[in-house]
Parts: C-alpha cells; structure tokens; sequence
C-alpha cells in the first residue's frame, strides 16, 4: 500500500533500523533514533543500488516521488543516479573552494611568473587582486554575479582612482577567464561592465622638450650628491631610453661590454619580446665604471638594501625630486618622450628605426621582424649620435634646428 503523510507521521521507532515501502522503488527507513530517511532502489544490469533521496519531513512524500521519477528516467536511459548524485557533490565541494582570490592567485601563478613576466606587471596584478578581494575574494568564483565585482570598482571610481578601476576590471576578467578554462565558472561576469565605468583621461609622462632645459637637467643629474647607484642610473637613462622598469631590472649577464650590446629578455618587456639596445661610448665608460665599483653579478642597479632586488621602482622619479624638479616637469619614464622628440626632429633617423628603438610594438608582425634586422646598424649610429649630442647640450653647446624628418 502507498504511503500517506498520516501513515508517515505515524510511523515509529523500533529497537533496530525497519523500511517501509512506497511505490515503483521507494521507501523510507525509520532509525532508532528517530530519523525517516528515503531511498529509492533499482537495478543497473544484475547490480542493485540505492539513492539517498533526503529526509522526512524536509523532503515531503510529494518531493520524494518526485526525485524518484527523475531517478527513474536516469536509469530507463542508462544512468546511474547514485553516481551522479556523488558526482554534483564532489563538484560543489571543489567548485565551492574555487574562491576568486584562489583562483586569482594561481593565475598569477601559472599564467604570469611560471611564462616569465617581468616583476613589475606581478606586482601590478597582486595590487588589483588586493584592491578586489575585500569584496569578492572569498566567495566562489562561479557564483560572482556581475553586480558584486562592480560595487568594489565604483568605489575606487569614487574615491578618483579612475584608472585603477579600469584595470582591475581588465584583471579580474583575465582571471574569471582562466577560471573558465580550467571548468571552475562558465562565464567572465566582467564582460557585462564595458561601459559602466568612468574611462579616464589619458596622461602624458612630463617630458622636457627644451634643449637648453635638457642640458641643464643633465648637468643636474652630474652634481646629484644622492646614493652613488642611483646617479649612474640617472646618467644612463636618458641615453638609452628605456622604460624605467627595464632600467632598474638591468642584470650584467644581459650586457656584452665588448661588442657593445645589452640584450632584454621577453620577460622584462611589455610587449613580450626580446630588445636590443645599442650601447654608445659614453654608456659603455659609465657601465664599466659600475662595474669596477660593485663586479658584475646579479642586478646593475641593485637595491641600496640588498643586492638580491633591484633599486627601488620610486628611485629615479625621488631623486628628480630631491634635485628640485616637479613630477610636472621630469619624470623618468619621461626620458623615453625627450629622445623621441629630439631624435624625430633631426631629421637624420628613419622614424621607424626610433620606433624600434624605444620598442614599440608593430601591429604587422611580419614588418615588425624585418625592420628589426633591418634597422640594427642605424641604430647603433643613432645611439652614438644620440649619446653625442647630449654631450653637447650638457656642455652648453649647439642644439637641434627641427627639420622634417626623413622615410
């Protein structure tokens, strides 16, 4: 006979574990102790099984049934309900360990420091990860809703940190990605903010773009009475023109003194590929007076507190203070603009070996490979011309007459 909710209620304990049929495979089981627990019993072949529906009265006859016609329908077409039963469970235990900070994190991991990032672009991803975890690091990664990871971006927009808004949305897409790739969510939730952020203005990096400013800023750089490292960084930079971080990251197995030549690796690049950089005279004295100084092991412009870390990422731009310039008139990163400017304006470099000088990307891949090569021996006249001329202008001497630049 069919079970009832009356006869269900009424049903009581025994000294041992008794069961009580329904219907089509279901039946309940009274313990000892009181509990009223369902199962459903079929057949796969000649194996019998069982499946923990739940309990009563938390799981009401009505549900019962209804689960064991689902079961039923799982068996009819060659599934096994206990099994895919185990199998939800163990993926909402795992899915529900998969925190967005965890997930982050190894995606910091194996994406970024396993592929040889450089140090600057992890320490930029471990401060958005900081800047989003307070709202949303601890809960599942495949439960964040769109709305979650907005509220913490708005409040960095409204405290004026436009830009930083804009680029932990692009990281935590990055990592709700990864997610997606490796089956811990099914969608990047960030894609639905495009446009619900505030974009911010573009910057320029203060640059000076005067000849006689420029001498007197490499004059400055000559008399700076700070730490002895970061002079000769100072001095170096503007020759060289790379981005600060490549700088102050520089290791002397990089540089070849004698064929003149400091090779970057991909990974202290942000576009991803190995540079070159030519390596005038006057760079050349300065590096080999470094090196008589400290030998050459390890960073050229180590930290003043250890010589496992490079100078610190503030270095450059604190002493361009300390010598009295504003962040409004010099900047280190601002070195890379002044040589662009002067070494356009000359009209003596095609505008394409400049460009691969201060590593810019080139959209057409295959142009891009063949001007490296094809550029080199310009280059490295350019780098001496360049190293040159600001010799002159620290002396007082001639200063660059604008002309159009050559094809």
């Amino acid at each position: 006979m069919p079970l009832t909710e009356t006869r269900l209620r009424a049903l009581k304990t025994k000294d041992k574990p008794y069961k009580v049929a329904d219907q089509r495979g279901l039946y309940i089981e009274v313990t000892p102790a009181g509990g009223k627990h369902w199962r459903f019993r079929y057949r796969l072949g000649k194996l019998e099984k069982k499946l923990v529906i739940g309990s009563y009265p938390e799981v009401s006859l009505k549900e019962a049934r209804d689960a064991t016609y689902e079961a039923r329908q799982t068996v009819a077409s060659g599934g096994d309900p206990a099994f895919d039963k185990r199998k939800k469970k163990i993926r909402e235990e795992f899915l529900s360990a998969q925190t967005f900070e965890a997930v982050a994190r190894e995606y910091i991991e194996q994406m970024m420091v396993q592929n040889g990032r450089a140090e600057g672009t992890i320490i930029k991803a471990n401060y958005f990860l900081d800047q989003l975890a307070p709202a949303i690091g601890n809960r599942p990664i495949h439960e964040i809703e769109p709305f979650e990871v907005l509220a913490p971006l708005k409040r960095l927009e409204a405290s004026g940190k436009h830009e930083t808004a804009k680029k932990s949305r692009s990281f935590a897409g990055r990592v709700f990605r990864y997610g997606v790739a490796t089956t811990r969510c099914k969608s990047d939730p960030t894609s639905m903010l495009k446009g619900a952020l505030i974009t911010p203005r573009a910057t320029h990096y203060a640059a000076i773009l005067e000849p006689k400013e420029l001498g007197g800023l490499l004059r400055a750089i000559d008399d700076y009475t700070g730490h002895l490292i970061t002079r000769f960084a100072l001095q170096i930079a503007p020759h060289v023109f790379v981005r600060p971080g490549e700088l102050r990251h520089a290791e002397w197995r990089e540089i070849d003194l004698v064929d003149r030549v400091w090779k970057i690796p991909a990974g202290k690049m942000k576009a991803r590929r190995t540079h070159a950089v030519p390596l005038s005279t006057q760079v050349i004295v300065y590096l080999t007076d470094l090196a008589e100084l400290l030998g050459q092991d390890g960073y050229v412009f180590p930290s003043a507190r250890t010589s496992q870390r490079p100078m610190s990422e503030n270095s450059l731009n604190a002493a361009f203070r300390r010598m009295g310039y504003s962040k409004e008139e010099v900047t280190a990163h601002g070195l890379r603009a002044t040589a662009s400017t002067f070494l356009n304006e000359s009209g003596l470099w095609n505008p394409d070996a400049i460009e691969r000088a201060l590593a810019h990307g080139d959209s057409n891949v295959v142009r891009g490979i063949y001007h490296r090569g094809k550029h080199w021996d310009e280059r490295v006249r350019m780098a001496q011309w360049w190293s040159d001329y600001l010799d002159e202008l620290r002396s007082g001497g001639k200063v660059i007459k604008a002309k159009f630049a050559k094809g």
